[in-house]
């Protein structure tokens, strides 16, 4: 039986030279990577990868680039499209990959755009402004945002705004690639959402909160032809300090979903939470230190042993080894250094 063989995408910001991407051969059995190739791609603060695994999609500073995947987990660059508005800072596609969705932190723009079957970009079919006046002054004047993800029967696209407070849910017509404010999310004032998973099964929402460091979870269903949410859980991601600069930053699910885990700046640590499958509910395991700046994006490796931290401040990534039964983590070898690193997704081949 051949052994399994993963790559890892690490996207980040563009200083010294032009590498926007660097691709890793991921050691399984060491909780470890190795460098195998770098690509040229300006200031690419979010990659996705296609629903059917063929196609890379990353953020770049004139819009967004496609790559097809090779065999190897290297990258051949397909075409290149502009969103006609500011820098990107999200990416996702829909779960038939007819359709990538940008969210814009800048200018709080959702720009939606063709996929063709080749995985080449083409027009764009939507774009969607968001307006309005935050409840922070200083940073949250206007609408960021900074997620878009459908829900997983494909009818919906959560929207996070997290100058605004609130997630937008759209409808999405698939024929046209249009789409239509049908619902709202509020959370609290000066929580800024932003980010959001979904469960495995599709039922269960989650939605992590930067400024006020906490995940709400939602039950999702549809009635009569309305999404329908209903908060079921509230959660911290750090210990709540008066005085304290924390921020959430990162969310993801392990490759079987039994785990999330987010990241908090400031306090610069991870959490890990037990995902319970039927009722949707959190159960944190550990809140530890990442030993570095900045946990922009963080990842569990698929076996679940082994999990990376990538420190935007401190320019380098952290490994260690996972003890879910002990409820902890060690640091596993030296660190690894990658100018602002950004985004992580680990692949396999």
């Amino acid at each position: 039986m051949a052994k399994e063989k993963y790559v890892a995408y690490v996207s980040s910001y563009t200083q010294e030279d032009n590498t926007g991407i660097r691709i890793y051969d991921v050691d399984m059995k060491n909780g470890r990577f190795e460098e195998k190739r770098r690509i040229e791609v300006s200031n690419s603060s979010y990659v996705t990868i296609s629903k059917n695994k063929k196609y890379l999609y990353s953020i770049t500073d004139l819009g967004v680039e496609a790559y097809l995947i090779l065999p190897d987990g290297d990258l051949e660059k397909i075409n290149h499209a502009d969103i006609n508005g500011m820098r990107g800072c999200y990416l996702s596609t829909d779960y038939t990959d007819r359709y990538l969705f940008v969210g814009s932190y800048h200018d709080g723009k959702l720009t939606v755009l063709r996929i063709h079957e080749d995985g080449s970009l083409g027009e764009i079919t939507d774009q969607i402004v968001h307006k309005g006046l935050g409840s922070i002054a200083e940073r949250n004047f206007r609408p960021h945002i900074t997620c878009a993800r459908m829900t997983h029967d494909n009818k919906y696209l959560l929207v996070a705004d997290q100058g605004m407070d609130h997630v937008n849910v759209y409808s999405l017509d698939l024929v046209t690639g249009k789409v239509k404010l049908v619902d709202v999310i509020r959370s609290e004032l000066e929580s800024a959402p932003r980010h959001i998973k979904i469960s495995k099964n599709g039922k269960y929402i989650y939605i992590v909160h930067e400024f006020k460091c906490y995940i709400d979870v939602y039950r999702y269903s549809e009635v009569k032809q309305q999404p329908s949410f209903e908060k079921i859980q509230t959660i911290d991601t750090c210990k709540r300090e008066r005085g304290s600069l924390n921020a959430a930053s990162a969310l993801t699910f392990s490759d079987d979903y039994q785990y999330l885990l987010s990241s908090n700046a400031g306090d610069n640590s991870v959490v890990m939470y037990r995902a319970e499958e039927e009722t949707g509910m959190l159960e944190q395991m550990f809140c530890l230190p990442i030993s570095g700046e900045y946990p922009k994006d963080v990842a569990i490796f698929p076996n679940n042993k082994f999990l990376v931290s990538l420190n935007h401040e401190s320019n380098d990534m952290t490994f260690f080894r996972v003890e879910p039964e002990k409820k902890t983590i060690v640091l596993n070898g030296p660190f690894l250094d990658v100018q602002v690193p950004n985004c992580i997704i680990i692949h396999k081949l």
